[in-house]
């Protein structure tokens, strides 16, 4: 009895080295906060047809997902070693501008699409990641602004902020920076 328990505690014990049970975790994990945000106790009212909704920015296969990308040249995309995004970068931005607008206290804001004719703030994020050419951190963000009414205007936000190093101590920072330059830009410019 003592001799199949201590056979079955080396065999559980040499698979558990080569088992995992999910992903490894990166070093870093990278959320952007907003630097203007409603104060605690703030409210607004008003109705769907109103509310302006902030709407996920559409993006490419590159910032699709949880990594950080690096572009090396024109054609070139590499990741950030050990640094992920806690959730999609376009889901953070979205966050991130909806927290921004509404810090402005002038309306009602939602985040996602309630299927009303009321405004809308949509885009495309173009760029969220660390340029190796430049050494920098580069935000760049195609706005849509829907007023109701078939009234669309659009516009391009941008904003580069340089970088240290390669390294997610240095990156992280610089894409807040950076994304909540853009973030206060277009709180501006819808109003």
């Amino acid at each position: 009895m003592i001799r199949k328990t201590l056979i079955a505690m080396s065999l559980s014990t040499a698979l558990a080295g080569c088992v995992s049970l999910g992903p490894k975790v990166p070093d870093t994990l990278l959320s952007l906060r907003p630097t203007s945000a409603p104060a605690a106790g703030a409210t607004s009212s008003g109705t769907f047809g109103t509310a302006l909704a902030v709407i996920e920015p559409a993006a490419e296969a590159r910032l699709a997902v949880n990594r950080v990308p690096v572009q090396i040249d024109d054609a070139n995309v590499a990741y950030l070693k050990k640094t992920m995004w806690v959730e999609r970068p376009s889901r953070l931005f979205q966050r991130l501008l909806a927290e921004t607008i509404r810090a402005r206290g002038n309306r009602l804001v939602i985040e996602g699409d309630p299927g009303s004719d009321g405004p809308k703030l949509s885009g495309r994020l173009l760029d969220m990641g660390y340029d190796a050419r430049t050494r920098s951190a580069i935000v760049r963000y195609d706005a849509i602004k829907e007023t109701g009414g078939g009234r669309i205007e659009t516009r391009r936000f941008e904003s580069v902020v340089p970088v240290t190093d390669a390294e997610a101590k240095y990156v992280g920072p610089a894409l807040n920076e950076a994304a909540n330059t853009v973030a206060q830009a277009v709180a501006e410019w819808v109003g």
